[in-house]
């Protein structure tokens, strides 16, 4: 700390802060729930299955003085991480059944010959402010300008790093449909979008768009955009199935007795998306651990295994590269399927491929960055 002047030290602090609104309380809604009868809405407020620990202010704080004192600064990467750049007329030669990941849980799906976005996250950095909070190791393997139409926009809640309301407003004249759980809908219409391309549904309800059916599934997290709105929207997770392809999308959440339902209910799958990312045992019932999301993955009977929500933001106090290498080794050990691809790489969801182990490319001695580097790169 001696070395670090008093502007970076401010400058990391507001940070911290805004990483931490990021992770968890996250803008400035007013965005009521729908309806005080819904199965997961009480007291005007949304709630897990099982309750999660709410933090408190005290413990944010104390989080937030480790992240600015004690995080190593092997959060972020020492090199550019690769990008496969993609067009649109790549995409339109693209085989049916198709996935190009784009960075987090950014996710472009081409389904019965039309482009599906999981929540969509394009901004510089995942915060409310484009000066300060998490900032992306890369670009976007293609712009939203460059993007053809979109047939649907699916949402699995509404925090910053999965909801980017500049992508959603230069999104929302190229796409149909944009699926989502109760009361983020409500988010968007507040913001300009079209109520009539907007669908909300509640856990266990569906709509089918295109011939693509939609379930929204239960997830164990939570929700907000500002200090006041916490939990006033759902958050879920979503089973995606199109011509016999069962997709499973996970969006945010921390390991539930539920995905063995969902297993039963629409299993197997052929290709899990699992969150595997910023996890810590700070927030144990919000993120999963990877060996949380090996369970999952079998209680979904899933074929294949993709990790997500990694490689593009520093979240959270892990190697930026820790999520990739933890899943890798226990996919191994349990002789589970793992696809890796690289960002805007093409994967074949009904013949996945495991990909090149792309990020240790990028894992050189720690020696190479200063740490005072390291720090203004998350910034």
């Amino acid at each position: 700390m001696p070395s670090m002047n008093r502007t970076l030290v401010r400058t990391l602090f507001a940070g911290v802060l805004v990483t931490m609104a990021t992770a968890s309380l996250c803008a400035f809604s007013r965005t009521p729930v729908a309806s005080a009868d819904l199965s997961q809405a009480r007291d005007g407020k949304y709630h897990n299955v099982v309750p999660r620990q709410a933090p408190g202010f005290t413990k944010m704080l104390a989080i937030a003085w480790r992240v600015l004192t004690r995080k190593p600064d092997t959060t972020v990467p020492r090199g550019p991480v690769p990008v496969q750049p993609l067009t649109a007329a790549a995409l339109a030669d693209a085989p049916d059944a198709s996935l190009f990941r784009l960075g987090h849980s950014t996710l472009l799906l081409k389904l019965r010959g039309e482009l599906w976005l999981t929540d969509p996250v394009f901004s510089e950095r995942a915060s409310p402010f484009q000066w300060m909070g998490p900032k992306r190791f890369h670009e976007s393997p293609i712009g939203i300008d460059e993007l053809p139409p979109i047939k649907g926009v699916i949402l699995s809640h509404d925090h910053y790093d999965h909801l980017d309301h500049a992508a959603i407003m230069k999104l929302a004249p190229k796409v149909d449909v944009f699926i989502t759980p109760l009361g983020v809908g409500d988010r968007l219409v507040d913001w300009g979008v079209d109520p009539a391309k907007v669908r909300q549904l509640d856990w266990w309800q569906e709509t089918s768009v295109a011939g693509v059916r939609l379930v929204a599934a239960p997830a164990q997290h939570f929700s907000g955009r500002g200090l006041t709105d916490g939990d006033r929207t759902l958050w879920a997770s979503w089973v995606i199935l199109a011509d016999g392809l069962r997709l499973f999308f996970s969006g945010d959440t921390g390991y539930h007795a539920d995905f063995a339902t969902i297993g039963e209910r629409f299993g197997p799958f052929d290709v899990t998306l699992l969150e595997t990312g910023a996890y810590d045992e700070q927030w144990p019932d919000v993120h999963m651990q990877p060996e949380q999301t090996l369970q999952a993955h079998r209680d979904l009977r899933g074929r294949w295994l993709m990790p997500v929500h990694n490689g593009t933001f520093d979240l959270a106090m892990h190697a930026w590269d820790e999520p990739f290498d933890r899943i890798e080794a226990l996919a191994a050990a349990g002789g589970i399927a793992l696809a890796t691809p690289a960002m805007g790489e093409r994967l074949s969801l009904r013949q996945p491929h495991a990909g090149q182990r792309w990020w240790r490319e990028l894992q050189p001695a720690a020696a190479e960055v200063p740490p005072q580097a390291a720090a203004e790169a998350r910034l």
